[in-house]
């Protein structure tokens, strides 16, 4: 400042203080001016938010199967879950979609609830219903046929089904040439999928059968050791959910510790059908396929069922009714299974639930990751795509990852399953990595 100007400024104080908080105010107005609804538009960014989708979306599973084979009942699971699940919606919807100034056709998250959307919230609604049915599902498939193999051929379904469905819904802005290549990556894994679960199976077989007389599988479902037999309803230890008669702790991957497991688990498998599993895997596949061309109809309406002038639902929006569907519909269910309980699993009751405090904190911790993975994908999938946004099904590597690290899946197998699950994942790896090559960009205009 020179010294007629700072004369200036001491003769006058106003103009001073003008010449001081014309640069402030005009940042703070640019800075209000910039507080928009965060929306993010461009192929970068969709893909970064995808990456985090795929992390939360592979590890939730890896959670609750976890707490399943600690012998935590997945009734009071799902019902922990279901709640942090409905919170990380209500969160984003407040925060993504609420703060900040509205964009053209684009309201805020309260001003969309008073408007006359209801043929777009009742497809984001049914969205939520499948998603919940599937994940469900899912809860009984991953004891059954163990995670790695579960997320691998339902993810495989949804990209299969899915993808094809949203690609036609996204006016084919994704490149057709590409798309199509991942798709048929990911119908090759589904195969290869259930040809690691029948050769796992086989080598589990195999060393129950070549076990010794300490250890052998019971006629009633339990197990013996030696002549003496281990209810598998005994009591669970407190600590980490294992059968407080079996103190042994067996390695990861012999005939031992799968039998070790399944007196700790809480839903018992030995003896089942192998279809059994797969059957159940594939029913969650198809409820999973539909889930995201329902929230491509409820935020896009490709059919045109709103009324004139009225804005599509934000995907704040969409995926706040998604979320209350699914609410709804875990709850309901897994109240109704406390008393009436699938696959072996020991009846309950709210009251024990209420009283269930032993891995309480990881079920939650569950439901928001689901819960942020679910709408990081949505987000992604309104910038790129929606059928470009299903690479978030690679799921299955983050999965495989934790069921090796966390549950010896797969230790001291043959080398056919070896084999056939390294040739899976490669095949799952390209898949994803095409399908985020097919990414496109949505208009807004």
């Amino acid at each position: 400042m020179s010294m007629d100007h700072a004369l200036a400024c001491a003769s006058s104080l106003v103009p001073c203080q003008e010449v001081v908080e014309e640069p402030l105010l005009n940042s703070l107005l640019s800075i209000k001016q910039g507080l928009n609804m965060f929306i993010i538009e461009d192929k970068g960014g969709a893909i970064a938010i995808m990456c985090a989708s795929l992390f939360f979306l592979g590890t939730w599973p890896a959670v609750l199967t976890l707490l399943e084979r600690r012998g935590r009942l997945p009734q009071h699971t799902y019902l922990d879950y279901s709640i942090t699940n409905l919170l990380a919606a209500v969160l984003i919807a407040l925060t993504f979609g609420q703060l900040g100034d509205a964009k053209h056709n684009m309201p805020n998250f309260f001003t969309q609830l008073s408007q006359d959307n209801w043929p777009s919230v009742m497809f984001a609604m049914a969205g939520g219903v499948v998603l919940s049915v599937g994940n469900l599902s899912t809860q009984y498939a991953w004891a059954y046929v163990g995670l790695s193999v579960t997320e691998v051929i339902s993810s495989s379904m949804v990209v299969v089904i899915g993808t094809t469905l949203n690609y036609f819904l996204d006016n084919r802005i994704n490149k057709a040439e590409i798309l199509f290549t991942g798709v048929a990556c990911f119908l090759v894994a589904v195969i290869l999928g259930s040809a690691v679960h029948a050769s796992n199976a086989a080598d589990n077989e195999k060393k129950l059968s070549e076990s010794t007389n300490t250890y052998k599988l019971g006629t009633d479902g339990g197990t013996e050791r030696g002549k003496q037999v281990i209810d598998k309803d005994a009591p669970k230890d407190m600590e980490n959910g294992a059968s407080a008669e079996c103190d042994t702790k067996a390695e990861a991957g012999t005939a031992e510790y799968l039998i070790e497991l399944e007196e700790r688990r809480s839903i018992k498998v030995f003896g089942s059908s192998t279809f059994i599993g797969l059957g159940i895997v594939f029913f969650s596949g198809v409820c999973f396929s539909l889930f995201s061309p329902a929230i491509n109809l409820a935020t896009n309406d490709q059919w045109h069922t709103l009324k004139d002038g009225v804005p599509h639902l934000v995907v704040y929006t969409a995926f706040f009714y998604f979320s209350i569907s699914c609410f709804v519909v875990g709850i309901g269910l897994n109240i109704l299974f406390l008393y009436r309980p699938m696959a072996g699993v020991p009846k309950s009751s709210f009251k024990a639930y209420l009283n269930d405090w032993e891995g309480r904190q990881w079920a939650l911790l569950a439901g928001f990751l689901c819960g942020f993975g679910n709408g990081f994908q949505f987000m992604g999938g309104q910038a790129a795509g929606y059928a470009a946004a299903d690479a978030v099904q690679a799921l299955p590597l983050v999965s495989t990852f934790w069921g090796i690290l966390l549950f010896g899946e797969y230790r001291k197998s043959s080398k056919k399953t070896y084999t056939l699950l390294v040739f899976m994942l490669l095949m799952f790896i390209a898949a994803v990595a095409t399908l985020m090559a097919s990414a496109g960009h949505r208009s807004t205009k």
